[in-house]
């Protein structure tokens, strides 16, 4: 075992001792994985970024700021790392955390879609590759808590001599939500190796339920096997299988469903947050679903992050609208999976193998989702909602729905104005605005997500992705009403 010595501060010892098999029985070894046997390298080509380009619509006082922006990347600790700093820097640092970035051996870094925004205000932003592919939330956290505490060392090895940042703020896509979500629970702070106070988060797009998002897939999963005929067929062999279950349900998949595929898409609506705007033209021409659909068949392992299985569905009771007797056979006949009461148990290593977000947290949170997500569902805001409220932390969130129909599809205006909204409330000004994510008939009108959604397209956004999705909603009559 290694670094025994961290503070458990808001865990007591006794807590960990029984978290890893009994309070009278000494921690249990830590044991490898096979993600730890597994080499990554930092990619060489991403170790060196171009300035951004002014637009058309900067001033020129924001080209200037622009110009002037000292830009630094390399690698710390087998990660790469980029780091931007204004020359008129306001002592205020942003970590811009990733989504998942495959299983490959290389590993690379990306900017922040808000980077002109943020240079634009003074603000620093800094971002890791994370040392580590595959869904490593863990190396995630502790990747670019490091770079945030090598910040200044970074600099004056560059020539540039920095104050410590005044603020760190924290904000993150997808992976990167859970990154940012993670980075800033108690739990974190009291196990994890790099230890990071920020000031104020933005997860967007974010899997804020851990591993629960893996329950919804197992859970899409075996009701899919069930409404197709196969409802005990192993769930780990679910290749052997998904033709079949797959021409059972859909002629055309998944936007022409078969009568099977009528049920089934209405049980996938409850899973995901229920009835709610996008979702319809998420399955259409979101292209998520087929995502989702991809990681059916899992071991529970999350790919080797785990030793055990994780997947548990015994939560879940299924409903197909407007079909009682359906319902009740589905939930008869359906297979329940159990994890394993340990698979991500506390360490005394650091972390949690795939850290929690337990909703403990006392510093202002914005998170965005869009609507028609199925990849990671809105359903995870509810999970992130109801985990926060019974931590008695209501007051710390703000979630806002955002009327997109594909995995983080937000327009660059969406995503500066959460986080600007996020500074000024943890600067001291009132709490903004969000919307109620768990009152079923709120969720469920038509008009929901139109206040926070903003189609406007700036010279960051790709007009053949968002913008093309964006085309789609309002040619399916599905736009938000004029202002």
């Amino acid at each position: 075992m290694k670094n025994l010595s961290f503070k458990l501060s808001g865990l007591g010892f006794a807590t960990l001792l029984a978290s890893c098999g009994g309070g009278d029985v000494a921690p249990a070894p830590e044991e490898t994985r096979l993600q730890d046997s597994r080499v990554f390298t930092a990619d060489a080509t991403q170790t060196t970024f171009t300035a951004t380009a002014a637009s058309s619509a900067d001033s020129a006082a924001a080209a200037t700021a622009l110009a002037g922006t000292s830009r630094w990347a390399g690698v710390l600790g087998g990660a790469g790392y980029r780091v931007e700093v204004p020359a008129n820097w306001n002592g205020k640092l942003v970590m811009y955390a990733h989504g998942y970035a495959g299983t490959g051996a290389a590993v690379g870094v990306d900017n922040p879609p808000i980077r002109r925004y943020l240079i634009q205000n003074g603000y620093a932003w800094a971002a890791s590759s994370y040392s580590k592919n595959y869904y490593d939330v863990r190396a995630g956290v502790e990747d670019t808590n490091a770079l945030a505490l090598e910040f200044t060392k970074i600099a004056a090895k560059n020539g540039r001599t920095l104050a410590a940042p005044t603020k760190i703020y924290i904000t993150g896509v997808s992976m990167g939500g859970h990154i940012t979500a993670a980075a800033i629970e108690d739990e974190t702070q009291a196990t994890a190796i790099n230890k990071v106070k920020y000031n104020g988060a933005v997860p967007m797009c974010g899997v804020m339920g851990d591993t629960e998002l893996f329950n919804q897939f197992a859970a899409m999963q075996v009701t899919a096997q069930a409404l197709a005929g196969v409802p005990n067929y192993p769930t780990d062999k679910f290749a052997d299988i998904n033709a079949l279950v797959t021409s059972t349900l859909f002629t055309t998949f998944p936007s022409v469903p078969t009568a099977k595929g009528v049920k089934y898409l209405s049980v996938l609506k409850n899973i995901t947050g229920g009835e709610r705007p996008m979702f319809d033209m998420g399955i259409a021409f979101g292209g998520t679903f087929g995502y989702a659909w991809g990681v059916f068949g899992s071991d529970g392992t999350v790919s080797g992050i785990l030793n055990k299985n994780v997947l548990d569905t015994n939560a879940y009771t299924y409903t197909i609208a407007g079909d009682a007797a359906g319902s009740t056979a589905l939930n008869a006949s359906v297979i329940k999976m159990t994890a394993a009461p340990d698979a991500n148990r506390l360490r005394t290593d650091g972390l949690r193998w795939i850290p929690k977000v337990n909703g403990e947290f006392k510093i202002p949170v914005v998170s965005i989702h869009t609507l028609g997500d199925l990849y990671v569902p809105f359903s995870m805001q509810q999970t992130y909602q109801k985990r926060v409220a019974a931590k008695g932390n209501s007051g710390w969130l703000v979630q806002r729905a955002i009327r997109g129909v594909s995995h983080c599809d937000f327009t660059v205006a969406e995503q500066a104005t959460a986080f600007d909204d996020m500074v000024k409330w943890e600067s001291g000004g009132a709490k903004p605005g969000g919307d109620d994510v768990v009152t079923a008939a709120t969720v469920a009108a038509s008009t929901y997500g139109c206040t926070y959604t903003n189609n406007t397209l700036g010279a960051d956004d790709n007009p053949n992705v968002v913008g093309a999705l964006r085309a789609g909603i309002k040619a399916s009559s599905a736009a938000c009403p004029a202002p």
